[in-house]
């Protein structure tokens, strides 16, 4: 697993039936502690709602999967939020849905397709990123340097992640492993063949 998909931003989508809101609140999130907390932060919000149903999906491969109905009849909430989510291909990210009560009871039918809408139409909103698993490569420089150097290499399209200053000037640059022998000749250009690239790691990074 070297790539998958999350969502590029916060999203919230609302639907109604027969009196009854159901307002999707869509986040990003990188922890099952991130996602309860997005649960109970909700819950704060929307103190008068009825139920609080919540679906996420963590990781990678979107191996942590956990839904709740909160009271609803169930497998009429929280399991056709997930299966939205799942449809959808996005991991690191939780749905809440707070549903306001109209009075008129929907049947088990019309809760799952109302609970599954509120989430469609926030993800709808919030669109969707690619996250890739790149090598991670530092690069030191000299003060009097690393200014004109960082700005070429952006300008090239290298992919800066941080600049730290020191003695000396730390540049951490991403790159997928097909593409570090291209980052090494465009930083050797960058600096007349002075700059070498140390591996240092790997990370998930936002790719767009």
């Amino acid at each position: 697993m070297t790539s998958y998909l999350t969502v590029a931003r916060d999203g919230s989508g609302e639907v109604e039936d027969r009196g009854s809101r159901f307002v999707c609140t869509l986040r990003r999130v990188g922890t099952e502690e991130a996602a309860r907390e997005l649960v109970a932060a909700v819950r704060r919000e929307h103190w008068d709602a009825r139920h609080h149903c919540s679906a996420f999906v963590l990781g990678p491969d979107g191996s942590l999967q956990r839904s709740s109905d909160d009271g609803e009849p169930a497998g009429t909430a929280g399991a056709p939020m997930l299966e939205v989510l799942k449809g959808a291909g996005v991991s690191d990210v939780a749905a809440v849905v707070s549903r306001w009560f109209g009075g008129t009871l929907l049947g088990a039918g019309g809760l799952v397709r109302a609970y599954g809408d509120a989430v469609r139409a926030a993800l709808a909103g919030a669109g969707t990123l690619r996250r890739s698993l790149l090598t991670e490569l530092a690069l030191d420089l000299g003060h009097a340097d690393a200014g004109r150097v960082e700005g070429e290499l952006r300008a090239r399209g290298a992919r800066v992640l941080d600049v730290a200053y020191d003695a000396r000037v730390r540049l951490l640059l991403a790159a997928a492993a097909e593409e570090v022998d291209r980052l090494s000749e465009v930083v050797a250009a960058a600096t007349a063949g002075h700059g070498v690239l140390e591996p240092v790691g790997e990370r998930w990074v936002d790719v767009r």
